[in-house]
C-alpha cells in the first residue's frame, strides 16, 4: 500500500504514464470528486451504493457487507476483465482506503493481476493535497497575462501552453471562465477538483524556471485561490494585452457562444444591469432580447468591463507592468514568446 509519504511520487508516476489510478467508488461519488487522470471501475453503481448504505443504517454492517458482495458477484466477470484491459501498474483506491478497495484489490490479485492499494483512498489524498497547498511557498517567477475583458487572454495561455511553455490554467482547472457570464455552458469544478488539478499543474512544472497564468480574481467561479498564490500573482510582472475593440468582441462571441445561450446571458446580465448607466443598459437588454450579440458585446465592454480595468490597472506598480499592443492573437502571441524570451535568456 502507498503512504502519505510516498503519494508524491506515486502521483509523479501517475502523471509520466506508468500507472493507472483506479478509483472503485460509485460513479457519482466519482463524479463529485477524483484524482485527476484517475479512470472509475466500480464496484456498485449509485443506485446499489445508495442500497447498500440504507442497509448499513437501518440493519446493521454485517447486513450490508453481505449485500454488497451479493450485488457485485454478479458483476464480476466484467469487472476482472477491465482490470485485464489495463496494460500499466494498477493502483487502486475508495474513499478510506477500505471495504471497496480491499474488495478489488484481493479479488483481482486471485485473478492473477498485480494491483496495489492507496492507504486511507481519496480522503488520503485530499489530505496531501491540501497540505501540498499550505506549505507552497510559490516562489517560481511568474508572467501574468491580463488586460482588457476580451483581450485573447485564455486563447494566448493555451496556444502557449500547447508551444511547450509552463502554463497554470486556472480557468480550465476551475472550468469557469473568471466572470459573471463565465459558467455559461459549462459545469464549475468545486474546490476540491480545484485544489486537486493545481497540486497536479504544480508537480508538472516542478522544474520549471517560471509558470505562465491569467490575471484572475481571488475567486474563479466555485473555486478560491491559494492565498500565497494570490498574493504572488498580483506582485509578479504583469503582461497587459492590447487589442482593438471590433477583435474583442469577436473574440468574446467565439468563446462564449451567446446565440446558444440567449437566456442564461440575459439572466446573467441582469445581476449586473444595476452597474451600468441606465439608458445603456436598456440598450444592452434590448440587443440581448433581438439577439444582437455584437452590439450588447462592444456596450458591455465600453460601459462596464473597460471602466473596471482601468481600476484594477492602478493597483500594480509601473515596472511590474509591461503593456503588449497588438493587431490580433497571432501578434499579440510572437510578442509574448519575444518578452519572455528576453527576459529568460
Amino acid at each position: 500500500m502507498f503512504q502519505d509519504m510516498e503519494l508524491f511520487d506515486l502521483l509523479k508516476k501517475h502523471e509520466e504514464g506508468r500507472v493507472t489510478l483506479v478509483d472503485v467508488r460509485s460513479p457519482k461519488e466519482f463524479a463529485e470528486f477524483h484524482i485527476p487522470g484517475s479512470i472509475n471501475i466500480p464496484l456498485l453503481n449509485n443506485e446499489e451504493r445508495e442500497e447498500v448504505g440504507t442497509i448499513y443504517t437501518q440493519v446493521g454492517p454485517k447486513e450490508a457487507k453481505k449485500k454488497g458482495l451479493e450485488l457485485f458477484s454478479v458483476k464480476l466477470p466484467e469487472f476482472i476483465e477491465q482490470f485485464q484491459s489495463l496494460e500499466k501498474e494498477r493502483v487502486v483506491y475508495c474513499s478510506r482506503g477500505g471495504m471497496r478497495s480491499k474488495t478489488a484489490a484481493t479479488v483481482v490479485d486471485l485473478m492473477g493481476i498485480k494491483v496495489e492499494r492507496l492507504d486511507g483512498g481519496i480522503r488520503s489524498y485530499r489530505k496531501w493535497v491540501m497540505k501540498q497547498l499550505e506549505t507552497q511557498n510559490f516562489t517560481k517567477r511568474m508572467y501574468v497575462l491580463n488586460g482588457y475583458t476580451g483581450s485573447g487572454k485564455t486563447v494566448l495561455l493555451r496556444r502557449l501552453k500547447k508551444a511547450g511553455y509552463p502554463v497554470l490554467d486556472l480557468e480550465k482547472m476551475a472550468n469557469h471562465r473568471g466572470s459573471i457570464f463565465g459558467q455559461i455552458g459549462l459545469l464549475p469544478n468545486k474546490q476540491k477538483a480545484f485544489d486537486s488539478l493545481l497540486v497536479q499543474g504544480l508537480i508538472h512544472y516542478e522544474n520549471s524556471p517560471f509558470l505562465l497564468m491569467e490575471g484572475e480574481s481571488k475567486r474563479i467561479g466555485k473555486a478560491t485561490l491559494p492565498a500565497t498564490l494570490h498574493e504572488k500573482k498580483e506582485n509578479s510582472m504583469q503582461l497587459f494585452i492590447h487589442l482593438p475593440l471590433e477583435r474583442r468582441v469577436e473574440i468574446i462571441l467565439q468563446e462564449y457562444h451567446p446565440e446558444e445561450y440567449p437566456e442564461e446571458i440575459k439572466e446573467a446580465f441582469q445581476k449586473i444591469r444595476k452597474h451600468v448607466h441606465t439608458p445603456v443598459a436598456k440598450e444592452i437588454a434590448k440587443n440581448l432580447t433581438e439577439e444582437k450579440f455584437s452590439s450588447a458585446v462592444a456596450l458591455l465592454l465600453k460601459y462596464y468591463y473597460d471602466p473596471m480595468y482601468e481600476k484594477t490597472l492602478k493597483r500594480y506598480a509601473e515596472n511590474a507592468q509591461k503593456h503588449i499592443y497588438a493587431a490580433d492573437l497571432d501578434e499579440a502571441f510572437a510578442r509574448i514568446i519575444r518578452f519572455i524570451g528576453d527576459h529568460e535568456n
